[in-house]
């Protein structure tokens, strides 16, 4: 690995281009600087909304000082600016780039002369047709980087058979039971349930099914294909996946991956590593992390729902009274904007009596340190998949209640395929939420971290010298070097 300032590597100048949501734009930012790490210009895209949001809470100008052939580019959505720009709105926010982008995407990629400024663009794959049009009409090779596991991104691409051998559509609720035997690799694991949300017509579809699965098939005229995964994770189903994208590269977890490279570097030359930056889109409470310092290890149970997912008053008391019933001490995040009806009746004295004395409630976390933490014993999550990746990483069991997304079919593999803790989906219950929580940190305490260790070696197995995601990394370097060079020839 040569040094920053060799500048016939930074002649391979790449722009990443990713959704505008919080966790589409952390794991891109981590490759993002992964790259910078190993001489690959870079370019980062985002919306207006989006960095204005890391300009408050994600010090760029540390990261540009500390990268400085890192660069920002910004771009109009197209979107009013009191659009809330989360949760429901997303297929809005998909609909208006589609619409609107090309014309800047186009500017921004081409150098006044008219030649391409980019080697090859990392597009996110929920814009698949989008960056692949980019690419054809500018001569510019376009990568696809989809940010949700491989079985979500298989489950996608397989939509449109189940519809040949009619396993969808689902047939209402007392169809979700129903066993999936049509997505190979998966045979007899997913109920209908466990489909991503966007398979289910009762779910708030904001993104039409049948869009995803187009986007998804379009990553089929990529050059090549990004997943955020590992072969201990996911390697069944990337060997299906395979079968179709040859040029597959799984560097994850890639949060994992870039403390493994930056330790690397260090080691490896006298040069002082940049420093860790937090690519988030709010405002980090550390205040957490004293009181957590406080409590004895294994004790706590770190409740987070995302950056997007939203839930009613009623579900927000079911989980706060399982949580004080459970006896177990708590980080909860909850979002300024995580519920939906902001008016309600003065709390329960017995939930604030409860909080107070076993609990700690936060705007937004440091994920990854809290997870990291020896107090914390346990994860309520959302099952996200960064969240996933970082639970997984941590060896934290988790308590699954998806959302949306990718959320459904992540809890089920979770609970029923990695064995790392239990799936809460389709239900609300403070008696159940209690239970699991006990389950989790007493009952089953044994059990699940025996299986959570194990699964946090592979992940870091995957990102050290010779781990399949540090080797997929390093082979992926020399495939952009290739086309730096084929760009200057």
């Amino acid at each position: 690995m040569t040094g920053r300032g060799d500048q016939c590597e930074i002649e391979t100048h790449v722009l990443i281009f990713p959704f505008a949501a919080q966790g589409h734009v952390n794991c891109m930012l981590q490759l993002a600087e992964l790259l910078l790490l190993s001489n690959i210009h870079v370019t980062f895209l985002n919306t207006d909304h989006v960095h204005r949001r890391l300009l408050r809470f994600a010090d760029i100008k540390s990261r540009l000082a500390a990268y400085p052939t890192l660069h920002f580019e910004t771009f109009s959505d197209g979107l009013p600016a009191d659009d809330p720009r989360c949760g429901d709105s997303m297929g809005q926010q998909i609909k208006q780039v589609d619409l609107t982008a090309l014309p800047q995407l186009k500017k921004i990629c081409m150098e006044a002369s008219g030649k391409p400024r980019f080697s090859c663009i990392i597009g996110d794959g929920i814009f698949g047709r989008l960056t692949n049009q980019i690419g054809q009409e500018l001569g510019i090779p376009v990568v696809h980087f989809r940010t949700i596991s491989a079985c979500c991104f298989w489950a996608f691409f397989c939509a449109p058979s189940l519809l040949e051998s009619n396993e969808l559509p689902i047939r209402g609720e007392e169809d979700l039971d129903r066993m999936v035997t049509s997505i190979p690799g998966m045979e007899n694991l997913v109920r209908c349930r466990d489909l991503p949300s966007l398979f289910r017509r009762s779910h708030k579809r904001t993104i039409p099914l049948e869009h995803v699965a187009f986007e998804t098939h379009q990553s089929l005229r990529a050059q090549a294909l990004i997943l955020n995964t590992f072969e201990d994770l996911e390697g069944p189903i990337l060997s299906q996946i395979r079968n179709l994208f040859p040029k597959l590269y799984t560097l994850g977890p890639l949060h994992a991956l870039l403390t493994a490279r930056k330790a690397s570097k260090t080691a490896s030359s006298e040069e002082k590593p940049p420093p860790s930056f937090a690519n988030s889109l709010w405002e980090i409470d550390r205040t957490c992390m004293t009181w957590l310092d406080a409590q004895p290890p294994k004790s706590v149970i770190y409740v987070s729902f995302g950056s997007n997912s939203t839930m009613s008053r009623d579900e927000l008391m079911e989980i706060w009274y399982g949580l004080v019933n459970s006896k177990k001490r708590f980080v909860w995040v909850v979002r300024p904007d995580m519920v939906a009806e902001q008016e309600g009746k003065d709390l329960p004295s017995e939930l604030v009596q409860g909080t107070t004395e076993r609990g700690c409630m936060v705007g937004w976390a440091p994920q990854q340190e809290v997870l990291e933490h020896v107090a914390v014993g346990g994860f309520m999550t959302h099952s996200g998949w960064n969240s996933t990746l970082e639970g997984v990483v941590a060896g934290v069991p988790m308590i699954c209640w998806p959302y949306f997304g990718d959320q459904q079919i992540n809890s089920r593999y979770v609970s029923e395929v990695w064995k790392l803790g239990l799936d809460m989906k389709d239900t609300c219950d403070r008696k159940i939420v209690e239970k699991m929580v006990n389950d989790l940190m007493v009952e089953r305490r044994e059990e699940f971290q025996k299986s959570t260790d194990a699964m946090a070696a592979g992940a870091k197995a995957s990102v050290t010298d010779g781990g399949s995601s540090y080797s997929d990394f390093d082979s992926f370097i020399e495939y952009l070097k290739s086309l730096g060079a084929g760009s200057r020839n």
